[in-house]
């Protein structure tokens, strides 16, 4: 919204004692991203925004997450844990900046959108000094209600504090909240904590807004938009749906997946046009596909760029730091790992291809591996454009096998191989003839049965 300035306060210092984890629970993943890298990817961002983030004591791990995903966070300590008013006056300094617009949300609730936000932003625009989140629940059981008359929002009722009646509605509070940024300081001061907790909670902005002569309202969204994470049960729905749109998303966009129920993707993962993706496949974070490429069953592919008309799998694992040239070939039962394979390299079987450069039309043989750790550190291999790499060779690094290099089946090659040149290393063969059946003859002997 252009001219109009915002500050997105985030909430993140719950501890999360229901995820029964040690991991902040912010910081439990869907899609390959946090929850709350899902929650600032959809906050206000630009030259007119500032974003703060809450955290709790000792959560030097959420603030860095905070600052990995949006470089203009400033993290704020709530050191007592007094309701949700008081979190975000934990903000105080950022709040006394002043802007035009003030954003609560919640650092738990990731599948809320860019769009949201900017509709809430949009009613203060039309006039309201406070907007509320709303959605309409199957099971309205457990949250707050949201009371309205004439258009007007009222009040914001818990449960327990409910009429009959008022528990009949099914509008209920999501929590997330925007307000006129020029009142919204005076406005979190006069709440108190006048209730049995004797804590400040944000739900009571609303009855001071109505009783300051300004406007309250409501805008609403999906259930699933404001799913709040407690429980590794709801980070599982969560999942759930955020795969759900991942899918229609790609599918949308152009992208054949084959049984979309049975594949995962991360909420960074890019496609170029024509991909196909086949059943039983998982995508983790940071993958890239281009166009034409086909990722068959069964394969995981993480922190990769898939080059163009590429073929991958099927039971093809493919770990961080792998790239794909054009064309590409990525058999069964191979895994990469930090490797450049340029356009139209070929490994087709039971390889494994770690820390190396291959260049362009090489051909890697059934069963070969670079060798690349040797108990202490971690060495490269380097493959020339147009290497023959022979069936169930070890290339022991650091190793550099030349262009058009020739590699003998079955060789341990420790030594560089000049461009063009022929390696092999083995033992000697040797046949000794009859020696089978003087081999069974005595096998046979030693299984007699012994007399007595």
């Amino acid at each position: 919204m252009s001219g109009r300035t915002v500050l997105t306060i985030v909430l993140a210092a719950g501890e999360g004692t229901r995820m029964r984890s040690s991991t902040p629970k912010v910081l439990h993943p869907v899609a390959g991203q946090s929850l709350l890298a899902h929650v600032l990817s959809g906050a206000p961002e630009g030259p007119d925004t500032a974003l703060a983030v809450v955290i709790g004591p000792d959560q030097r791990v959420v603030a860095d997450e905070a600052t990995r995903h949006r470089a203009d966070a400033e993290t704020f300590v709530q050191r007592d844990r007094k309701g949700t008013a008081h979190a975000v006056l934990a903000a105080r300094a950022a709040l006394a900046r002043g802007a035009d617009h003030l954003i609560i949300a919640f650092g738990d609730t990731p599948l809320i959108s860019a769009k949201t936000f900017e509709r809430l932003r949009a009613a203060l625009n039309e006039g309201a000094t406070l907007a509320v989140l709303g959605f309409r629940a199957a099971d309205p059981s457990g949250y707050g209600r949201l009371l309205v008359e004439s258009g007007r929002l009222v009040a914001i009722r818990e449960e327990a504090d409910a009429t009959p009646a008022e528990r009949e509605v099914r509008l209920c509070n999501a929590g997330v909240m925007a307000f006129d940024g020029r009142k919204a300081l005076s406005i979190l001061e006069r709440i108190g904590n006048a209730n049995s907790k004797g804590e400040y909670y944000l739900t009571d902005a609303v009855t001071i807004v109505r009783d300051l002569g300004l406007e309250a309202l409501v805008i609403e969204t999906s259930e699933d938009e404001v799913r709040g994470i407690n429980t590794k049960a709801q980070l599982a729905e969560a999942e759930s749906v955020m795969q759900a749109r991942l899918r229609n998303a790609a599918m949308e966009a152009g992208v054949t997946l084959v049984a979309p129920e049975t594949i995962f993707l991360a909420a960074d993962t890019s496609f170029g046009k024509d991909v196909t993706i086949e059943p039983f496949v998982v995508i983790g974070p940071g993958v890239s596909i281009a166009d034409g490429a086909v990722i068959h069953s069964f394969s995981h592919v993480v922190q990769t760029s898939i080059g163009k008309n590429a073929s991958v799998g099927p039971y093809a694992r493919l770990r961080p730091g792998t790239s794909l040239g054009e064309g590409a070939r990525i058999g069964n039962f191979v895994e990469t790992k930090a490797a450049t394979l340029e356009a139209g390299v070929k490994v087709n079987h039971l390889s494994y291809v770690g820390d190396a450069h291959v260049g362009a039309s090489s051909n890697i043989g059934a069963g070969t591996i670079t060798c690349n750790y040797d108990g202490f550190s971690k060495h490269r291999t380097e493959i020339g454009a147009g290497a023959f790499i022979g069936t169930n060779s070890s290339l022991v690094a650091p190793v550099k096998i030349g262009k058009g290099a020739y590699i003998g089946s079955g060789s341990v090659i420790t030594r560089d191989v000049p461009d063009d040149a022929m390696a092999v290393e083995r033992s000697q063969q040797t046949n000794r003839e009859g020696g089978a059946t003087r081999y069974r003859e005595l096998k046979t002997r030693d299984k007699r049965p012994k007399g007595g």
